[in-house]
């Protein structure tokens, strides 16, 4: 964003914005991110303000939950951009490392922002097409990081440097040995081959010069050594310079070679660098958003509403910062704040004139949700003290100078920030002139923030439409302030409390009391009234909202409690007919198995020759029927035995099974098998599964798990067949929780006022699982085990609502 026309930077230093804007470049990986955001500017265009808050708002949202998202750091390629653009120009090694590494954050840049283009698509726009990767694994093949070419650059380099290696090897060993085959006299102390102006020589003493020979190319401080290329080694010197200048035409030549390969992507490579410059810029105010908590305002539609407000250089520090609230109506322009000293009114304008400044540079600033901010062209800031010795201006003279500018060029888009109006010279006056000033910047819907501690100017606010009164509340018993902004109440200023507490004697305070006017005091008992029953009405409302929070709290738990309970009942439900389900599929193999076996059976017989093999039949077709018995808990009877009563639970030859409801003279018996009634020969029913008393009177039927065989499934009690006892033994856990379940239903509906659960000591998990049932089931009035002479712990006593 480019700096507006009409926020010139004295303004912006005064109101501390380099300040603020530091503080976000902190957030950014590299230097190029970070000078990025100290050059932004407020932006008056409020379109383009609001979608650069969008942006961030955007992706800080998705920093909360993964901070794992970065920038990456990119070198400076302005110079590098620049020079590509120059026809046969070549890049320094040190330039293509650079662009070596700009071309890799942008790759691992652009592959983020093409993920975020679902979550975060304002930011995923950033991503611009970019140069073949090709060019980057050229260039970090042939230089290194530290920008020196690499011998796989070329063949002919590698080649080239090979021949320089194995030459200077070659000088220096015979230079070695020279010194070696040197007399000690002649030698200088702790001699080593060494370089000077880029030749291998030797150090001799210099009276040994003339026996040595060769050429001379430095001398010690002393002259007391003398550094000597030997003549048997100056053809190999001079060769070594020659393999080097080969060295050095190549390495031009590579460099050559891959400034040509960059330059057609020119543009594409600082398109990739911007992207990756801009993308730290955005990263930086996303996490500096996270960090302060701010939310985005809503940007111009209405009158100025801040909430939760706060001085973006006060945040994170030593000093517990207190947000402020400020509200304005629609006909509400001008806000005079009054109150002592020290109370923090010149922080709250600056605060609000740095919130705007920052919201219109792309940054959300340290402020609540549900917050606007109108979009302001002019900003004007009259704060501190602009006394000028150079220019014969005093304070009131500096003031009345720039309220005079502020006069001329502010409008309904400007917002004044003016510390201490009217100050500075005598006080009838300074509040005229004040006030006269505040009444036009009203008239011109100015937005206008004014501190005062000038009594005649906090009735200004009751005789001019559209100026509103506000004060910073002040602890009146410790004389401390609270720093928080009550609007609509003028501030005391509390200087006699102030002086009577740092120990002014007592008879001069007295003097000053009589000399208040009546009405600067009755205003003052006023305002000290009016302060105490706001303070009242804001312990009050804290109260309330703290029973709030409370009872929403309640409401959640319950709410969670209720689903929890709703979730856990569908579960059981699920589970009961799961069991009904596998129970069914369970009996129907088995019937189709049993059919299957007696239809063999038969079809033997029906075949049979001799008397052998009807007997074989007979014993196949017993077996299978004998296979779908109840598990050895039928009592025998058969009926053939003709001693079947009503009520009986018979399986009839066929593999059906029912209830006997109806016992005919001619022998016929009628069976109810689920929805079916069926009338059969007694002859053809094979067992019968529950059993009756000797005297043949029908007991109480138990509730009984059907035979796994069983062709119809589990048995459902209904409420005219319901069981006052439930036998579980031997069942596994699922089968006994869909029992009972079955058996308490059964209860219910028959209105049983009881229900004996027999579950057996054991392990005690059959217990415990039926006691976890009964608990959560509404319809039971209570349970206990049974007395120890009725079954004791093996046995469970259930009481049933009526």
């Amino acid at each position: 964003m480019i700096a507006g026309g009409g926020i010139p930077p004295a303004v912006l230093e005064t109101l501390e914005f380099p300040a603020a804007l530091e503080r976000v470049a902190a957030f950014a990986v590299g230097a190029l991110g970070a000078d990025r955001v100290r050059a932004r500017r407020p932006g008056a265009d409020a379109e383009f303000v609001r979608d650069a808050l969008a942006q961030v708002a955007e992706l800080a949202a998705l920093l909360i939950t993964d901070d794992a998202l970065r920038a990456e750091p990119v070198p400076d390629l302005t110079d590098s951009l620049a020079m590509l653009r120059v026809p046969g120009s070549a890049l320094e090694g040190l330039a293509l490392g650079a662009c070596a590494a700009a071309l890799t954050a942008a790759q691992v840049v652009g592959a983020a922002l093409g993920r975020l283009e679902r979550d975060a698509p304002r930011s995923a726009a950033l991503r611009v097409p970019l140069p073949p990767r090709q060019l980057e694994t050229r260039l970090r093949e042939a230089i290194d990081p530290a920008g020196d070419v690499l011998d796989g650059a070329s063949r002919e380099l590698a080649r080239a440097r090979r021949a320089v290696r194995e030459t200077r090897a070659k000088l220096v060993a015979r230079l070695e040995r020279l010194l070696t085959d040197l007399d000690p006299q002649d030698r200088a102390p702790d001699a080593a081959v060494t370089l000077r102006a880029g030749r291998y020589v030797i150090p001799v003493r210099s009276t040994a010069r003339g026996r040595v020979g060769g050429i001379v190319h430095d001398a010690s401080a002393t002259r007391a050594t003398v550094f000597v290329e030997p003549p048997e080694v100056i053809e190999l010197g001079n060769e070594l310079r020659d393999r080097e200048s080969d060295e050095q035409r190549e390495v031009l030549r590579v460099l050559r070679e891959l400034t040509d390969a960059l330059r057609p992507h020119t543009e594409a490579i600082a398109a990739g660098w911007e992207m990756c410059v801009a993308f730290d810029d955005l990263c930086a105010r996303a996490r500096y958003a996270v960090e302060v908590n701010g939310f985005t305002p809503d940007i111009g539609g209405g009158p100025m509403k801040i909430r939760g407000g706060r001085h973006p250089l006060l945040v994170g520090g030593e000093i517990v910062v207190i947000s402020f609230d400020l509200e304005l109506a629609p006909d509400e322009y001008t806000v005079l704040i009054s109150g002592p000293n020290t109370g923090g009114k010149t922080v709250l304008i600056k605060a609000v004139g740095i919130l705007c400044l920052l919201a219109q540079s792309g940054i959300i600033p340290p402020i609540g949700p549900h917050s606007r901010l109108p979009v302001f062209t002019r900003v004007f800031a009259d704060i501190g003290d602009r006394q000028s010795i150079a220019a014969s201006l005093s304070t009131f003279s500096a003031h009345v100078a720039a309220l005079r500018d502020i006069l001329e060029h502010s409008d309904g888009a400007s917002l004044v920030l003016l510390d201490e109006i009217g100050s500075g010279t005598d006080p009838a006056e300074g509040a005229a002139l004040a006030a006269a000033a505040l009444r036009s910047l009203t008239r011109r819907h100015a937005v206008t923030l004014a501190t005062t501690h000038l009594g005649a100017l906090k009735r200004l606010a009751s005789e001019s439409v559209g100026v509103v009164n506000a004060s910073l509340q002040f602890d009146a018993e410790t004389l401390t302030p609270t720093y928080r902004l009550l609007k609509g109440i003028p501030g005391r200023s509390y200087g006699l409390a102030i002086a009577r507490r740092l120990g002014v004697a007592g008879e001069v305070l007295a003097d000053a009391e009589r000399a208040v006017p009546d009405a600067e005091r009755r205003l003052d008992a006023l305002l000290a009234d009016v302060e105490a029953r706001a303070l009242a009405l804001a312990q009050r409302e804290e109260t309330v909202h703290q029973a709030e929070e409370a009872a929403t709290e309640d409401r959640a738990r319950l709410e969670d409690r209720a689903t929890s309970l709703a979730r856990q009942e569908r579960e059981v439900t699920q589970r009961e007919r799961s069991a009904d389900a596998r129970a069914r599929d369970q009996a129907r193999g088995y019937l189709l198995e049993a059919r299957k076996t007696v239809e063999a059976a038969l079809g033997q017989a029906r075949a049979a020759v001799d008397e052998a093999t009807a007997r074989e039949a007979r014993r196949m077709l017993e077996r299978a029927i004998a296979e779908t018995k109840d598990g050895g808990r039928a009592d025998g009877r058969t009926g053939g035995e003709k001693n079947l009563h009503v009520g009986d639970r018979v399986r009839t030859a066929e593999g059906v099974v029912g209830v006997v409801r109806e016992l005919r003279p001619d022998g016929a018996v009628v069976l109810e098998s689920g929805v079916l009634r069926v009338v059969t020969p007694a002859d053809a029913i094979a067992t019968v599964l529950d059993p009756t008393t000797v005297s043949g009177a029908k007991p109480q039927p138990s509730v009984r798990p059907r035979p796994s065989g069983s062709p119809l499934g589990p048995d459902r009690p209904t409420a005219d067949h319901a069981a006052s006892e439930l036998k579980l033994l031997g069942l596994r856990a699922d089968e006994a929780e869909a029992e009972l379940t079955r058996a308490l239903d059964a209860a219910i509906q028959a209105d049983l006022p009881s229900l004996r659960v027999i579950h057996g000591k054991g392990t005690g998990a059959l217990r415990e699982l039926v006691h976890r049932l009964l608990r959560t089931d509404p319809r039971i009035a209570h349970f206990a085990l049974a007395p120890a002479n009725q079954g004791g712990a093996g046995v469970t006593v259930v009481a049933l609502r009526s």
